[in-house]
């Protein structure tokens, strides 16, 4: 069994870890540094939170996932999954809400780990992923359009409908040198990578921004004339009061959280796990990220989990230990201690437009359009959880969707599970019940059922109560393809047993599978329809029964 903490960065150094592999981790790391660099920024910017915080968060939060993570080549920080949490947490409770939210969300994902729940999160239905994740995109996209245009307008309302209404009268108002920048950022994060793959097309984008409005003086919003200097250093650890009734207030924000930081996280690690060819500990991760997250919070940062494109990054550059990682969240502190305060001469029209092309490739809008032409089923809970998260809010859109897949999951299930007759081929005449291959005498009957035998199935024991015969006296009931039951399927099989019992009909089961089977014997059902009657296979049922009839 999987340990519940082994760090993969002990497991390389007991290995072995060679000097090539260090200089291949070293330039990954050093790349990966630079490409977090503007989508730290950014990601904190777009959470209504100063630049600094979103450094300190990859730097802290980065180096913790790293050293402690399961995962060879996970990269951590802050990412666009988090952005509305964070907004709508600021909005609520205010900074200091924010860090108990992130705090706590660490100790919940500690106890993730803890528990082993990290092969269980991974079950949460791909529709209800793709569809919190491309209403996150678009509401990011939506966010962004105020600087993108340079829109003279002091604060977007938090509901989706106050955004749209604003921005669709302030288009007037536009700043057109905003976006002509905002679209060149655009242009080069795209298609840069036909030019250099190494040199990240992000960070060219804020240079080249940078020295336009420098060069020409452009009269644009920068980080400076919003934010101010980014700090150069990285603050001291504190942690705000906190009591009983603070930690009550914040436990729905915080399990928000911790539920998207796991699920984002060990979608990395798997994505990941396919371009190396590798196997990441979950457990191990989820206690990761959750100090991380405590990490991250105690410093000042906002919610980290692994980035998916970052660690992309740092897979394709040649990283292949947690190494790179770490060295990735030093070139970050590097650059924030002696190069942060040239930030603020970068334009938000140019962070906006970056912001965009991320909120584009994590839409996910081919997976959408796929999922749409697939069963009506996963349509719907697309459909809900991406409506919801756009319009209400992303912890109602997970709850909802989460409560809705496993609805519609229990109807799939009790859609496939049935109670019906099977008829000896001697008798036929019947249009419904499956035909036999087989002679049995006319007082007996079989009837098989298929599929989970769980509170889905209920009313299936009732309907086929009526089709049991008068002159029937004995009946076979075959369980071959009952893989699992519940205590509600047992409530209502003990129901049509008894049923059968004050007929005064033999009942007989066969093809009882083992954990069905002991299922049943606790629960007192081997006892109303006796031991002896009760076989694995279905031909010795149907011995059992001739030898009876012959009597």
């Amino acid at each position: 069994m999987e340990p519940i903490f082994l760090p993969k960065f002990f497991t390389v150094i007991k290995k072995g870890y060679t000097r090539k592999q260090f200089l291949n981790d070293l330039m990954s790391g050093t790349i990966v540094g630079v490409v977090a660099l503007p989508l730290a920024i950014a990601f904190a910017i777009a959470s209504g939170v100063g630049p600094e915080k979103g450094l300190i968060t990859a730097i802290i939060a980065g180096f913790l996932i790293s050293f402690l993570g399961g995962s060879r080549v996970q990269i951590g920080g802050p990412t666009g999954a988090f952005v509305l949490i964070v907004v709508s947490i600021i909005g609520a409770y205010g900074i200091d809400g924010l860090i108990v939210s992130t705090i706590m969300a660490g100790i919940i994902m500690i106890l993730f780990g803890i528990l082993r729940l990290g092969t269980i999160i991974r079950f949460i239905p791909y529709p209800l992923t793709v569809g919190f994740t491309s209403g996150i995109a678009l509401l990011i996209f939506i966010t962004q359009i105020k600087d993108f245009f340079g829109l003279n307008i002091d604060e977007l309302p938090a509901d989706f409908t106050g955004k749209m209404s604003i921005l669709s009268v302030s288009f007037g108002k536009l700043n057109w040198w905003a976006l002509v920048i905002g679209i060149l950022c655009i242009i080069i994060t795209v298609y840069w990578n036909k030019i250099s793959k190494r040199f990240p097309g992000s960070l060219v984008a804020l240079i080249l921004s940078v020295l336009i409005t420098l060069i020409f003086n452009v009269e644009v919003e920068t980080i400076g004339s919003k934010f101010g200097e980014i700090s150069a250093s990285i603050p001291k650890p504190s942690l705000p009061s906190i009591n009983w009734d603070l930690i009550v207030k914040h436990i729905t924000p915080a399990f928000t959280i911790a539920l998207l930081g796991s699920i984002e996280s060990l979608l990395s690690a798997i994505v990941a796990d396919g371009m190396i060819g590798g196997r990441h500990r979950s457990n191990t991760e989820l206690i990761a990220q959750g100090i991380a997250n405590i990490g991250s919070g105690l410093f000042g940062g906002i919610p980290a989990t692994g980035a998916i494109a970052r660690t992309a990054t740092n897979v394709k550059n040649g990283g292949r230990s947690p190494i790179a990682g770490i060295v990735h969240a030093f070139v970050l502190l590097i650059i924030m201690l002696f190069a942060g305060k040239l930030a603020k001469y970068i334009p938000l029209c140019a962070l906006a437009g970056i912001l965009m092309v991320v909120a584009f490739n994590m839409s996910g809008w081919h997976s959408f359009i796929t999922i749409l032409k697939g069963s009506k089923y996963d349509a719907l809970v697309l459909l809900t959880t991406f409506i919801l998260t756009v319009v209400v809010d992303l912890t109602v859109a997970i709850q909802v969707g989460i409560v809705l897949a496993a609805m519609l999951f229990m109807k799939r299930m009790a859609d496939v599970s049935e109670v019906k007759q099977l008829v000896s081929y001697t008798k036929g005449g019947k249009e419904d019940p499956e035909i036999l291959n087989i002679d049995l005498p006319d007082i007996v009957e079989v009837f098989e059922i298929s599929g989970p035998m769980f509170f889905g199935v209920a009313n299936k024991f009732k309907d086929i109560m009526d089709d049991f015969g008068d002159k029937s006296e004995i009946i076979i009931i075959r369980m071959r393809n009952v893989p699992l039951v519940d205590a509600t399927g047992i409530h209502n099989f003990r129901a049509m047993l008894t049923y059968l019992k004050n007929k005064n009909k033999k009942i007989v089961l066969s093809g009882v599978n083992k954990d069905v089977l002991n299922e049943l014997t606790n629960n007192g059902i081997g006892t109303l329809v006796g031991e002896k009657n009760i076989f694995p296979i279905f031909d010795e049922a149907v011995d059992y029964v001739r030898k009876i009839v012959e009597k």
